[in-house]
């Protein structure tokens, strides 16, 4: 059973960084990619970046190109999200995602809240 556990939330003021980790335990799978998702308050859940456990290749989504970088460390089928430049609109909480390559199935960490503020 996978089992994902976020940390490295937290409060930050403007132009601030935050690091997030996602340790994911259970994988027994070597085609996976591992994803941050992000939700603020009264908004839909979206896609912040996300990266291809065996090849490494990433993908972000626009509001966050050149400021977050995705990494991962395959031998502790862990991914990190470093956050630089943090702005109000990062505020969200932030959740940790692996999506299984052929069969699609996909499996969720608990979330971990970043609150930008000053």
């Amino acid at each position: 059973q996978v089992q994902l556990v976020e940390s490295g939330g937290g409060l930050v003021q403007p132009g601030g960084s935050l690091r997030l980790s996602c340790a994911a335990s259970g994988v027994t799978f070597s085609s996976y990619s591992m994803r941050w998702y992000r939700q603020a308050p009264g908004k839909e859940r979206e896609l912040v970046a996300g990266i291809k456990m065996l090849i490494g290749t990433t993908n972000y989504a626009d509001s966050v190109k050149g400021r977050f970088t995705i990494s991962r460390d395959n031998a502790k089928n862990t991914v990190f999200l470093q956050m630089n430049s943090l702005t109000p609109e990062d505020t969200a909480v932030y959740y940790c995602n692996v999506l299984r390559t052929m069969s699609r199935q996909e499996y969720w960490g608990q979330g971990t809240q970043v609150t930008v503020s000053s």
